[in-house]
C-alpha cells in the first residue's frame, strides 16, 4: 500500500488547504479529536480524508451479486431533495426490497433501503444518493451472496 495513504509524511511534501466549515460540524470534530487524543485538528482530518479514501477503494471492488442496505440522513426541508430521493429509488426499484423511513426531527429524516442484485448497479444508487446537496449522511453495507436470495 502506498506510504502516503498510511500517513507517513516522512519526506513527503504537506500542502496547506483552507476549508469552510459549519461551526456545530467543527465543534463536533473539536470534541472527537480530543477524546482520541490528536496532537491537532490536522492530525484529525488526515485520519478522515484516509477513511474516506479507503471506503471509496472499497466501494470500487463491489461487484457480483450482493444484498445490503444504504442508510441515508437528510433534511427534507432542503428544496427538491425528497423528490431527488424518489426519483433515484425509481430508477433502482428492481434492486429495492424495501425500505424504513422515521422522521428524526421537524427537518431530518432517517431512510434504510434493503437492497438485493447486481453489486455496481447497487453502488451506482449509493453514489447518487451521497451527491445529493441536504444528504448529511450516507452509509452503504453490503455482502456477497453466491446465490439469489
Amino acid at each position: 500500500m502506498n506510504n502516503k495513504l498510511l500517513g507517513d509524511t516522512m519526506g513527503t511534501e504537506l500542502m496547506r488547504i483552507g476549508v469552510s466549515l459549519p461551526n456545530t460540524l467543527l465543534d463536533k470534530f473539536d470534541e472527537i479529536i480530543e477524546k482520541r487524543g490528536y496532537s491537532s485538528r490536522s492530525e484529525g482530518i488526515r485520519d478522515s480524508i484516509r477513511s474516506y479514501i479507503s471506503y471509496y477503494e472499497w466501494m470500487g471492488d463491489i461487484k457480483g451479486h450482493r444484498v445490503g442496505t444504504v442508510a441515508v440522513i437528510y433534511d427534507h426541508t432542503k428544496r427538491g431533495l425528497s423528490n431527488a430521493l424518489a426519483d433515484i429509488q425509481h430508477n433502482y426499484s428492481h434492486l429495492i426490497k424495501s425500505s424504513v423511513h422515521i422522521h428524526l426531527d421537524h427537518d431530518n429524516c432517517f431512510e434504510v433501503i434493503v437492497l438485493d442484485g447486481d453489486g455496481e448497479e447497487i453502488k451506482e444508487l449509493a453514489e447518487s444518493i451521497m451527491a445529493l446537496k441536504g444528504v448529511k449522511f450516507s452509509k452503504l453495507t453490503t455482502v456477497a451472496s453466491n446465490e439469489k436470495i
